[in-house]
Order: C-alpha cells, then sequence, then structure tokens
C-alpha cells in the first residue's frame, strides 16, 4: 500500500493553517506571539477567570492591530482557555478537568502513533537530524530557559510528525498540540521539568533509531502522559 509523502511543503501549509509563519524558519507570527503571552498570563494566573477580553485594550497594549489580536483569541477559544461569545467581549475561562484529559489523552494516543510509524517509515537523514535536535535539546536543558527549550521541543515533535510518512495524521496531530500547546509550555516552569524531558524524548529517540515501532509507540505515549502529569502540578504550585 502506498503512503503519501509528508513533503516539507506540504507540512508548511499546516504550519500555516495553525498560525505558524512559514516563510521564515523558527520565526513564529505576531498573532502566536500574542496566543503565547495571554496563554501563560491565564496559565499562570494572572488573567482569572471571568476577566473581559477587549480586543481594542489588548491591541493598545501590545502597539498591534487588532488583526493579530482577533486571530490569537481565536486560537486561544480553540485551547479552550477563552469563551469568545457573539456580539460579545471574550472572557478568560479554563477547560474542564474532563475535557483536558480528552485532550491529553488524544494527544498521547497521535503521538505515540506518529512516533511508532516514525520509527518504521523514517529515512535515516531524518533520523540524524532527530538526533542533532535531541542533542539541542540536551544543552538547553543543562541552560535551564524553557522558552527556548519549548521552541526546540517544537521542532523535536514536527520531525517525528514528518517522519511518519502519513500527511493526514501528520496534520490531526499538529492540530491538536495547537489547541494543547499553552498547558504543554507552562509545565516547563517546574524544577527539572527540563531535564526529565530529555530523559523521556531519549526513550523515543532509541526507539525510533532502532526501528521499534512498538517501543517508540510506548515511550511516546508515556511522554506525554507525564506532559499531562507536570502541567497539573504546575497548576497546583501558583
Amino acid at each position: 500500500m502506498s503512503v503519501t509523502e509528508f513533503t516539507p511543503a506540504k507540512f508548511a501549509v499546516v504550519l500555516e493553517a495553525s498560525g505558524r509563519r512559514v516563510d521564515r524558519p523558527g520565526k513564529i507570527t505576531r498573532a502566536e506571539e500574542l496566543r503565547l503571552q495571554l496563554a501563560d498570563e491565564i496559565v499562570q494566573g494572572a488573567l482569572r477567570p471571568g476577566a473581559p477580553l477587549d480586543e481594542t485594550e489588548i491591541a493598545k497594549r501590545f502597539n498591534v492591530s487588532r488583526t493579530p489580536v482577533r486571530e490569537a483569541l481565536r486560537q486561544l477559544a480553540a485551547s479552550g482557555l477563552i469563551e469568545a461569545r457573539a456580539h460579545r467581549r471574550a472572557v478568560v475561562a479554563r477547560p474542564s478537568l474532563e475535557r483536558l484529559s480528552g485532550m491529553f489523552q488524544a494527544m498521547a494516543e497521535l503521538e505515540g502513533l506518529c512516533a511508532g510509524l516514525a520509527a518504521e517509515r523514517m529515512p535515516l537523514a531524518e533520523r540524524h537530524r532527530l538526533q542533532a535536535v535531541h542533542e539541542e535539546l540536551r544543552v538547553l536543558s543543562y541552560v535551564g530557559n524553557p522558552d527556548r527549550f519549548h521552541e526546540v521541543n517544537e521542532r523535536f515533535h514536527n520531525a517525528i510528525y514528518t517522519g511518519s510518512q502519513n500527511s493526514y495524521i501528520a496534520e490531526i496531530t499538529l492540530a491538536t498540540r495547537v489547541r494543547v500547546q499553552p498547558f504543554r509550555r507552562a509545565q516547563f516552569r517546574n524544577l527539572g521539568r527540563l531535564a526529565k524531558s530529555h530523559a523521556e524524548h531519549e526513550a523515543v529517540l532509541v526507539a525510533i533509531m532502532r526501528g521499534d515501532r512498538t517501543g517508540a509507540t510506548a515511550a511516546m505515549r508515556a511522554h506525554i502522559e507525564l506532559v499531562q502529569d507536570e502541567y497539573e502540578s504546575y497548576v497546583h504550585s501558583l
């Protein structure tokens, strides 16, 4: 059975659809910068549940037009962090425990599937590039920069999606990650979390390098389950 190749060009389209800028690798759109900043403030409790989010006020605060603000709020609504109401200002929300658990469960299964397929299908050159990204994360885990670690962490996971060699699965996995991203990003602020995350990646990488589909699937699923646990620990520490 033939497998649709998930080329860099196709992956760029997916990134663009999810709000990621694709014409400047490593850069993100102003809308995504706003989304990440507002998501941090919501997750950390600086913006409390029920607080109104006025597009004009946010645009003035960050010295931008209302267009990126509107897009940032749309993406936050998809994550369940805000409630967007027709003809009324959006307000800060928190996803229910049930919904958040469901999001992480879906993420664990999808990423596990991608990792398992990558173990079987990822070309050798891509495996070596994945290994290089993993080494970059090792250095960052020593430095202790959670924001930079998060950026490179996304490259690690993106490479695995691409390595699955299944464009449809990669697309829905990325779309799900965009929704879960604020919660995944927050857990990197836990003490010692960067080193733990790198160790969890190590298990995934080793399985992929060995071509062990079962091992890669299990290691990635366990990694995402631990991410959820770490996020919950972060929230309880606030």
